[in-house]
C-alpha cells in the first residue's frame, strides 16, 4: 500500500487527506489544532504526535501550512521531516510561501536523499475537496514521474513548471497577483450594482455568462449575493499572505504591479475590519463606505 502523510489539516489540508484515502492511500497527518486531528480520525486517518512520525510513516509527506517559518520548521527540525522521511522518499511542498524560502529549504536539504518537490496549488477550498487543485510543480522529470500518483490524488492539473525549488511558488505568486486583481475588481463592481439598486441574481447571471465571468468572479460573486462572509473555507489572511508575496516579489525583481497593489490595500482594510472573515468580506468594507448592500434578490 502506498504510504502519504500531511502536516497541516486545515481547510487545504483536510481536502489531500480525504481524496488520499479516497485513492487507496494510508494517510498519517498531524495538525495543531485537536478538533481538525479528530475531523481526520474519524474520515481514516491515522494521528502522529510530530512530524518526524508522520515522516517515518510516509514515503512522500505533504506540507499545507501557513507560512515559510512554519515549512522550514516542520521540514527541516531536528524533530521534522528532513531526518526522519525514508531515503528516496518526497516531501511535496503545497504550502504557499515565499520563493526564496523554498529555495532555502531546497539548498539545505541538498545532499539528504530526500527529494522536495514545490508544487503550490490553486483552487481554494473547494478544488482542495472535490480533489481538483491545479498544482504548480518543480522538481525533475523523474522525481515528478515517481511521485505522480501521490499528486494525481488531490489534482486534476499538474503543470510543470521548473526542476528548482523556488520554481513552483514563483510561478504561484504572478498567479495570486492575477486573483487578487479580480477579486478586488469583483467586489467594487458588487458595490456599484448594489448602490445603483441592481439585483445581485442579474448581476451574477450576466457576469458568468460574460466574457469576464470566471471562477473566481462567479464564485467571489455567489458568496457576496448570498451574505456569505465567514466559514466557507477561503480565510481572508490567505489570500492576504498571498498577495503580500507577490507583492514582495515584485519589489525583489523591480517590477511595478499597480493593480496587485489596489487589490492589496483593500484585502488589508478587509482584513482589519473583519479579521475573521473571508474573502469576500473585503465588500462589506465598501458597502459599509457607501450605504447599501449587494443580495441576490435586490433587498435585505
Amino acid at each position: 500500500m502506498r504510504t502519504a502523510g500531511i502536516v497541516g489539516i486545515g481547510d487545504m489540508g483536510s481536502g489531500l487527506a480525504k481524496n488520499l484515502l479516497k485513492n487507496g492511500f494510508e494517510v498519517t497527518g498531524i495538525d495543531l489544532k485537536p478538533e481538525r486531528m479528530a475531523a481526520f480520525v474519524a474520515m481514516g486517518g491515522k494521528a502522529a504526535q510530530t512530524p518526524a512520525q508522520v515522516a517515518a510513516a510516509s514515503q512522500a509527506v505533504f506540507v499545507m501550512v501557513m507560512t515559510g517559518d512554519e515549512a522550514k520548521n516542520v521540514i527541516l527540525g531536528d524533530d521534522g521531516l528532513v531526518a526522519h522521511l525514508p531515503k528516496g522518499g518526497a516531501i511535496i511542498l503545497s504550502a504557499t510561501i515565499k520563493p526564496k524560502e523554498a529555495r532555502e529549504i531546497g539548498e539545505a536539504m541538498r545532499g539528504s536523499e530526500v527529494h522536495l518537490i514545490d508544487t503550490p496549488v490553486s483552487g481554494g477550498f473547494p478544488g482542495a475537496q472535490s480533489g481538483t487543485l491545479t498544482m504548480m510543480a518543480a522538481a525533475p522529470d523523474g522525481v515528478l514521474d515517481r511521485f505522480a500518483p501521490f499528486m494525481d490524488a488531490v489534482s486534476a492539473n499538474i503543470h510543470r513548471v521548473g526542476i528548482n525549488a523556488g520554481d513552483g511558488q514563483t510561478v504561484k505568486a504572478c498567479l495570486q497577483s492575477l486573483i487578487g486583481a479580480q477579486f478586488s475588481a469583483t467586489f467594487e463592481a458588487a458595490a456599484l450594482a448594489a448602490k445603483a439598486g441592481v439585483p445581485g441574481q442579474v448581476l451574477l447571471d450576466v457576469f458568468s455568462t460574460s466574457s469576464a465571468g470566471c471562477g473566481v468572479v462567479n464564485n467571489a460573486l455567489e458568496k457576496v449575493i448570498d451574505r456569505q462572509f465567514e466559514g466557507t473555507g477561503s480565510h481572508i489572511n490567505t489570500m492576504h499572505k498571498d498577495l503580500t508575496i507577490s507583492m514582495g516579489l515584485g519589489e525583489e525583481l523591480g517590477v511595478p504591479l499597480h493593480t496587485a497593489a489596489s487589490a492589496m490595500q483593500i484585502f488589508h482594510a478587509g482584513r482589519t475590519k473583519y479579521p475573521n472573515g473571508d474573502n469576500w468580506v473585503c465588500t462589506r468594507v465598501i458597502e459599509e463606505i457607501i450605504g447599501a448592500e449587494l443580495h441576490r434578490n435586490g433587498r435585505p
